[in-house]
């Protein structure tokens, strides 16, 4: 048997010991990973996943997630989703009872929850409305908030954002991606991922969350890796794929993610901004790697009492 453990990104704590309790009654890895996210998603005062997530350019909240496991690499994925709280179980729902496809994006991704049964319910909520009111003014801080003070990408996709605003007219009306993997006692590892994206993206835009290779990877073979932060260049580097692939050639968890984040800095990119990247070994090895100091992921095991916070490795 394998000895449990959960790990997630900033602000997972609040679902990891719903994951653990999950696994420690010998659940699988898929299902506390469902369940762990689900409690994050469900986190009013998170404003980067599910219910109170912060809207696009028109004023909407569009949730993108992805489940994948291991031992088969079966990946399952929703973007673009409006009106479901919980895209992770519908991107569960995705791998589990349509496995002829991967990946459903906007309307019918939607037609696909409501057909499964899913509850619908009111994603912007009157503080997500407002923290998006007021970011449309100047800010110091960081657009999706991995780090704390803004980029000069971050001034550039604000400026660009605020544009595109006001082109678009909307209507009146914690901060992060965020990451959990688990492997449960058979030896099995899932990974998952959720988000609400960049805030004022232009709708319908998609990032590395829902997108297989790029936020989200899993092979039982050499691990499980995900990231959160800058989409577009997770996606561009093929980033997720790339811890794994370098755990499968020896390098730790750590050591692998500084690796893969050292090549995405190498893409050119108007509105860089931070990338983090967070891998789990098949042997319960863990790591994570960002670009600032202080950057912390948090983790459990069949011991824990509460998350532990770890440090990740920096660039």
């Amino acid at each position: 048997m394998t000895a449990p453990v959960i790990i997630g990104s900033e602000r997972s704590e609040i679902g990891l010991p719903f994951g653990m309790r999950v696994l420690r009654a010998g659940g699988s890895a898929l299902d506390a990973v469902e369940a762990a996210m689900r409690a994050c998603e469900d986190n009013t005062a998170d404003h980067y996943v599910g219910t109170g997530g912060l809207p696009n350019a028109r004023g909407e909240v569009e949730l993108d997630a992805s489940v994948m496991t291991g031992s088969d690499r079966r990946f399952g994925a929703v973007a673009a989703l409006r009106g479901y709280p919980n895209p992770i179980s519908v991107a569960r729902a995705v791998l589990e009872r349509l496995p002829q496809h991967s990946l459903l994006v906007g309307e019918g991704a939607a037609l696909f929850a409501r057909e499964c049964g899913f509850v619908e319910g009111e994603l912007l909520t009157p503080e997500a409305r407002a923290i998006w009111r007021k970011q449309l003014a100047e800010s110091a801080e960081a657009v999706e908030g991995e780090n704390t003070a803004a980029t000069d990408g971050d001034q550039r996709y604000r400026a660009s954002a605020l544009e595109l605003i006001r082109r678009l007219a909307p209507h009146d009306g914690p901060w992060g991606t965020i990451n959990i993997m688990a492997l449960d006692a058979s030896g099995e590892l899932c990974v998952a991922v959720s988000t609400s994206g960049y805030p004022y993206k232009y709708p319908g835009r998609v990032g590395d969350s829902a997108v297989p290779g790029a936020g989200n990877w899993c092979d039982l073979r050499a691990g499980g890796a995900a990231c959160t932060g800058r989409g577009e260049l997770s996606m561009r580097g093929g980033t997720a794929r790339t811890v794994v692939d370098l755990m499968a050639g020896g390098a730790a968890p750590a050591e692998a993610c500084v690796a893969a984040l050292r090549d995405a800095a190498t893409l050119p990119d108007d509105f860089r901004a931070e990338l983090r990247a967070l891998a789990l070994a098949p042997d319960g090895r863990h790591g994570g790697a960002a670009g600032q100091d202080g950057s912390t992921y948090a983790v459990m095991t069949g011991t824990s009492d509460a998350p532990e916070i770890h440090p990740r490795s920096t660039l």
